[in-house]
């Protein structure tokens, strides 16, 4: 396996819905091809952004094989397995593998918290029994619990353990993270926030998986290649346009009004509903005109354009007044 192909841009993907437990397969399909023709790396599904631990089961089989067969051999696909239950891990992980992914993505389990010895022990386990490539993925605001360096270390000795996402926001750890991933050259290291891809590079990192690569694709792939070459005018200028991008992600005040913000942009641009999964609900009619109202200032180059029937139907019917 080219170990290499897991660098770039690879965007979590969302997992659209039209109603609880049902995928929108019409709006899947369609924000797949958008955002591989923004020349993205590959796919990251049921992550943060895909809102992977609030989907049953069955949803999140479906979504993996749908996606994996409309995407072919395009690009990668990784595919999000973590869960709190460690038999249920290694069964995703199987869906993925058959379904033709190409690596999977765990971050600690999330209920009981654990010290790092105990950490260290569940990868342990869990990597001699995966059939596809690990990546360690670093989340411990949702998680309670991160992958401290030195477990990192000794993972990366484990065959199989090919990489790390860290979404800490903590660049100090990255930084030191990078010094040991520069160790293993089989191995990716990979920056969840958007905003701070830039920096992630310019400390080693190998690329990003930016849930605004849903809107604008094109857009964080130039960036990395702007990073990659070290043309630090075009990479002042790309930082700026995800910044300002940045602000459909400040509606609402809420933790999760990132997804929200996402979502609520398809929607507007007609790719696909943006109705959200249980404990959240899409926006009220008031923060869907402040959406839109970003979208309508947003520059000509960000290619956000409005199919917005699907819009301006929900805005009509917009479900809560948060």
């Amino acid at each position: 396996m080219d170990l290499n192909k897991f660098e770039g841009i690879i965007p979590p993907l969302v997992t659209p819905l039209t109603a609880p437990d049902v995928l929108d397969v019409g709006g899947l399909e369609r924000l797949v091809e958008h955002v591989l023709a923004g020349g993205v790396h590959g796919l990251f599904v049921l992550g943060t952004t895909g809102e992977g631990p609030s989907l049953s089961y069955r949803l999140r089989h479906e979504m993996v094989e749908r996606v994996c067969r409309q995407i072919g051999d395009r690009v990668p696909v990784l595919v999000g397995i973590t869960d709190t239950a460690f038999a249920q891990a290694l069964e995703m992980a199987e869906i993925a593998a058959a379904a033709g992914a190409a690596a999977v993505v765990a971050a600690p389990p999330y209920y009981f918290p654990t010290d790092q010895t105990e950490l260290l022990e569940y990868v342990k386990h869990l990597v001699v029994r995966l059939p596809l490539p690990l990546f360690l993925y670093n989340m411990p605001s949702l998680c309670k619990v991160a992958y401290q360096p030195d477990l990192i270390r000794q993972a990366l000795e484990m065959p199989g353990v090919v990489g790390i996402k860290d979404s800490s926001g903590d660049l100090e750890y990255f930084q030191e993270v990078s010094k040991i991933v520069a160790e293993y050259p089989h191995a990716t290291l990979l920056m969840g926030p958007e905003e701070l891809l830039v920096d992630a590079m310019r400390l080693g990192g190998h690329g990003g998986i930016p849930g605004g690569a849903n809107l604008c694709p094109a857009l964080f792939v130039e960036l990395y290649q702007a990073v990659k070459a070290g043309d630090a005018a075009r990479t002042d200028a790309l930082q700026a346009d995800v910044e300002r991008l940045g602000r459909l992600y400040q509606v609402g005040g809420y933790g999760s009004a990132v997804i929200k913000g996402i979502k609520c942009a398809l929607s507007w641009m007609g790719l696909c509903d943006d109705f959200m999964a249980e404990p959240f609900q899409r926006f009220s009619q008031h923060q869907r005109e402040i959406i839109q109202r970003l979208i309508d200032e947003m520059p000509e180059r960000f290619d956000v354009k409005s199919g917005n029937e699907m819009f301006a139907m929900k805005t009509e019917t917009a479900l809560t007044s948060e």
